[in-house]
């Protein structure tokens, strides 16, 4: 990527940008809000406001703004203001990461509990009934284990070289 000029290093940064968004809509998420996480994992600073944002990404600020919220509402953005600025800016959060996964974790759980509440509602029925409930508990139980054992991991990895 060193050897990129600058046309074509800022047109793989956009790409990236774009690829970030296309992403985020495969995942069922606003694309905006993808494109606007890429702009702010490549940003220099890496703190922009609305205006910035909204210049670099080539949108409206409603749209920015608003995706913004939802960014922040998720817990990988958050609102900052800095000293002699009367504006607002967005940077990715520190920690956001594990955030997310301690969200999908509580998401983890309540599907393995809901199984579970099937299950009690088919526990008069053949095991074949059962079957797909039965997975699904399964599933989502060896999840409910084995993620808070991998975050602690990286964790320990992260803050402790």
């Amino acid at each position: 990527m060193s050897t990129l000029n600058n046309e074509q290093r800022q047109f793989e940064l956009k790409r990236f940008v774009e690829e970030v968004g296309l992403l985020f809509e495969l995942m069922g998420l606003p694309r905006m809000a993808g494109r606007i996480l890429g702009w702010l994992l490549i940003a220099d600073p890496p703190h922009q406001s609305l205006t910035e944002l909204a210049e670099g990404l080539q949108a409206s600020k409603g749209s920015i703004s608003t995706m913004t919220r939802l960014l922040i509402q998720t817990g990988i953005v958050e609102r900052l203001s800095l000293p002699g600025e009367r504006r607002d800016y967005y940077c990715i959060k520190l920690g956001a990461w594990s955030e997310l996964i301690e969200q999908r974790i509580a998401q983890i759980k309540a599907l393995r509990e809901l199984a579970e509440k099937g299950l009690e509602l088919l526990e008069d029925k053949k095991p074949e009934h059962r079957l797909r409930l039965e997975e699904l508990r399964d599933f989502h139980a060896f999840f409910e284990r084995e993620l808070p054992r991998l975050s602690d991991r990286w964790e320990k990895e992260h803050h402790n070289p």
